[in-house]
């Protein structure tokens, strides 16, 4: 019966990462610095104030005390009369001039200790948070204070993204001026190394919460909300993000990856991105095309440049180009995507990919062209 129990945790534990790690003490960005400063501040503030109070507790049990410490009643018994009547301490509890002096010294460590400690350690944390977000969410506040702003097209400086939150992957749509070169893509965005970007977060059915930890603290995607966020990254990398709102029963792996890049390199990609994928040169590439215009697949799914138009799921015109499949959750190989469309539940448990009953031979076909859309 435990064996049962444990099986399906340990299944999930051993599966390897898609990509990259997520981790909050890997910073790439400046965002994430100061994040990491604070971090650092309240570590070492905490440990100091933990340290500093087991030895004074320690001091307080394992002292030895001269015998002129001692108070007049401790070596006598209880009175039976109550505190109020004790005369060998003047009245102890209810003036302090009469109290022994080791109770006086008492009551002064137990307001220093208890309040004053507390109140100058917390304070410095509380204006140092303050200062954090401040600097954090000020970009993002400045953006939101625009009129129409946020749903207006960027500005020529501007490189702004929207990403929208769903059940249980992510939209990502390159926004600009021009519409026409506008395109979508999903579960990876790809940014130039040094330069701010404003990630315009929206919802399509719950609430979900953007974080990649190495780059920027968290932000809700609420429906019917638009929340905006700054993200940038001093140096290249691959950054792994997680939807960090429980938002349904595959909110786990709901993940996505952060790709920077050289400003050159990110240029280039959008160009390719913003292409249709060209079209096959030969009768097998050409069957394997067709076979996935006449599956179930394009009901859900869009390939710019042919008959799939569906809207309910990821963008797979250059799905080959990703570095991983189903939001994350396997790295992107020809046998991971094999598995993933023969039987997506398989991976996924709950999500709304259902598996399309398809022959061996097409599913070979489907995969075969999916690879091909780089």
């Amino acid at each position: 019966m435990l064996l049962a129990a444990v099986a399906p945790i340990a299944r999930v534990l051993a599966q390897p990462r898609a990509v990259g790690e997520q981790s909050a003490l890997r910073v790439g960005g400046p965002h994430a610095e100061r994040i990491g400063a604070l971090w650092n501040l309240m570590l070492w503030v905490g440990l100091a104030a933990t340290v500093l109070t087991f030895a004074l507790l320690a001091w307080a049990l394992f002292r030895r005390r001269r015998p002129d410490e001692l108070p007049p009643e401790a070596d006598r018994p209880a009175d039976p009369r109550g505190e109020r009547a004790n005369d060998e301490s003047g009245g102890r509890g209810r003036a302090g001039r009469g109290r022994p002096a080791s109770e006086r010294q008492g009551a002064r460590w137990m307001v220093a200790g208890g309040i004053v400690f507390p109140t100058v350690v917390l304070l410095v944390v509380l204006v140092a948070t303050l200062q954090t977000l401040g600097a954090v969410a000020a970009p993002a506040n400045a953006l939101a204070a625009r009129d129409g702003a946020i749903d207006a097209a960027p500005r020529a400086d501007e490189l702004a993204i929207e990403v929208v939150g769903r059940q249980y992957w992510w939209e990502v749509r390159y926004l600009d001026a021009q519409p026409a070169r506008i395109f979508t893509t999903a579960n990876e965005l790809r940014i130039p190394v040094g330069r701010r970007v404003l990630l315009r977060l929206r919802s399509g059915d719950v609430i979900h919460s953007f974080w990649v930890p190495g780059l920027q603290g968290k932000m809700d995607l609420i429906p019917g909300r638009v929340n905006v966020l700054p993200l940038q990254a001093d140096r290249p990398g691959v950054w792994r993000g997680q939807c960090a709102e429980f938002c349904g029963v595959q909110h786990g792996k709901m993940a996505l990856t952060v790709v920077a890049e050289p400003p050159a390199r990110f240029v280039a990609w959008q160009a390719a991105q913003r292409a249709e994928p060209a079209l096959p040169r030969d009768s097998l590439a050409l069957a394997d095309r067709q076979a996935f215009l006449a599956s179930g697949c394009t009901l859900c799914h869009t390939v710019r440049g042919t008959d799939a138009r569906g809207a309910m799921g990821p963008d797979l015109t250059h799905v080959g180009s990703r570095l991983t499949l189903a939001a994350g959750t396997l790295p992107n190989s020809p046998g991971n995507l094999h598995g993933w469309i023969a039987d997506p539940q398989a991976h996924k448990p709950g999500s709304l990919m259902p598996a399309v009953p398809m022959t061996a031979p097409e599913l070979h076909a489907i995969a075969r062209y999916l690879t091909t859309l780089r």
